[in-house]
């Protein structure tokens, strides 16, 4: 019987949220051209996601393991899922999207052992995302000598007590369901490595001719009585409709883009940030609110168009046979899933590992950043005493760029390759993969055209971003600002997406078997 197949998966899923959006007055500048320190107020509020996938195959014994769960909650213990039954992996998977531009160094760190600790689940088992919005401040202790910074250290430990609380919630909420996939288009997002012919050289800003990934993959994910548990929307575009002019706390365009998608769609709706390294909003860099919003609203309606041309789970759209009418019409119908198809939905593999990659020729020492530093410092000082306002902005941002290369480089593992992480599981028809760093749009439209059959939600800035940005080949020796930042080497990313595709192919491989 002719019939067209929508990929889906199959597994145990379980949804919590909660609010963690900063107090106002806390450290906010974020931008190296910004004059304030504190925010001023909140646009929308930040949110937390917590999403715990297991295979359905290590939860078998629901009852058992439920009841191990409750009795972990109550004395502050919780037993753990094993392995898959194939033996090809830990059987959970912990993803948690949060709506932060990203956490450096021993803040990361912290954040996750305090999540591991309180929640009392294995750290390995944790992925952050971050929503990467550059309107929710600056968030890092080493920040905590400035105006506002006081609050920041408070406020992380809260935070971590608040992820832990909704891993745990997610954990117990977790029962079987569909994940059914899908994609749509919006023009939101733009390129973002423009040449300047009148300076001389690339800014970071809209680029009318370069390429740009549109592609809003969605997913919705359904359980056993058909209540829709959460969609997701997985898009490439810097969260940075609002820049330096803006005061207040912001998710950026992902808060009008849930509102969107959750006033038609009851449930939670999960932003996740795909390889945006080279991608922007086509108008940013604003201090107009508003702006974010109508840019939200663009990706929140395409998102919602896709997710509503999506099937009913565990079936397929199949002929039905002819029907004479005054015309003879070709009739379909959305037939159940086989229990042989529902089962191969339900395969399940994930991998955690390490793809090193050498670190970039030539990397600035810190000795002599200190030194460009100090002369930054002097010219703010000299430019601030002579009243000429911009040439100390345009200081303090060059400062800026120095503190932040300085943490950069202390944060750095030793030896002459990076270890770069990456956390990859398959469930049936879909694959899931997080990688640290920021990265060009290459990654998913490689993986993608490489499997055009599967839908591969691809994430960055997986539990931080040390390395900084992955460029494409082309980009290095430019001159353009992720360029001039990267530290690893030239043709990091090209090694990256083979290495991943490679791993897929051998799964689509053995999964297939």
């Amino acid at each position: 019987m002719p019939h067209v197949d929508t990929p889906q998966s199959r597994c145990r899923l379980g949804v919590a949220r909660c609010d963690i959006t900063p107090p106002v007055g806390i450290y906010h500048r974020m931008w190296g051209a910004a004059t304030h320190e504190r925010a001023a107020g909140i646009h929308r509020p930040l949110t937390a996601t917590a999403i715990a996938f297991s295979s359905l195959e290590s939860r078998a014994r629901e009852g058992r393991d439920a009841a191990g769960l409750e009795r972990g909650a109550q004395l502050g213990t919780a037993e753990q899922p094993g392995a898959s039954a194939d033996g090809s992996g830990d059987g959970e998977q912990i993803l948690i999207a949060v709506d932060h531009c990203i956490f450096f160094g021993n803040d990361m760190e912290s954040l996750l052992d305090a999540i591991s600790r309180r929640a009392d689940v294995g750290r390995e088992k944790l992925l952050i995302v971050f929503s990467h919005t550059h309107a929710a401040g600056l968030i890092n202790t080493d920040r905590a000598h400035l105006p506002g910074g006081d609050l920041i250290a408070p406020y992380l430990e809260e935070l971590g007590a608040k992820l832990a609380d909704i891993v745990r919630q997610t954990r117990l909420a977790a029962r079987p369901a569909t994940l059914v996939y899908g994609a749509g288009r919006c023009a939101m997002a733009a390129h973002r490595d423009f040449f300047d012919e009148a300076m001389g050289g690339y800014v970071c800003g809209y680029d009318p001719q370069g390429p740009a990934d549109d592609t809003v993959l969605v997913a919705r994910a359904v359980d056993d009585d058909g209540r829709t548990m959460a969609t997701f929307v997985n898009y490439a575009c810097h969260p940075t409709t609002l820049a330096w002019q803006n005061q207040l706390i912001s998710p950026d365009f992902p808060g009008a883009m849930r509102e969107i998608v959750e006033a038609a769609i009851d449930a939670p709706c999960v932003f996740l940030q795909g390889a945006s390294g080279d991608l922007g909003p086509r108008e940013g860099f604003v201090g107009d609110v508003s702006l974010a919003d109508r840019n939200g609203r663009q990706l929140g309606f395409a998102a919602l168009a896709a997710l509503e041309a999506l099937p009913a789970p565990a079936t397929r759209f199949e002929y039905a046979g002819a029907v004479v009418s005054g015309a003879t019409i070709g009739t379909w119908r959305h037939a159940p899933l086989s229990k042989a198809d529902l089962a191969n939905l339900a395969k399940w593999r994930l991998e955690r590992w390490t793809i090193d990659l050498a670190y970039r020729p030539g990397l600035p020492t810190v000795g002599a950043l200190t030194e460009d530093r100090a002369r930054w410092e002097l010219e703010k000082a000299q430019a601030q005493k002579s009243g000429k306002l911009e040439s100390a902005r345009d200081a303090h941002a060059m400062i800026e760029r120095a503190d932040r290369q300085l943490a950069r480089l202390k944060n750095l593992p030793p030896g002459a390759e990076f270890p770069l992480p990456a956390t990859m599981w398959s469930i049936g028809g879909g694959i899931w993969l997080g990688v640290e760093a920021e990265l060009y749009q290459l990654l998913q439209c490689a993986l993608r055209e490489r499997f055009p059959e599967t839908p591969i939600v691809v994430m960055t800035l997986a539990n931080g971003a040390r390395p900084t940005y992955l460029p494409t080949q082309q980009a290095y020796e430019t001159g353009v600002y992720p360029e001039t930042i990267a530290l690893l080497a030239r043709g990091s990313l090209e090694r990256l997406i083979e290495t991943i595709g490679d791993r897929i192919a051998a799964w689509r491989g053995d999964l297939s078997k």
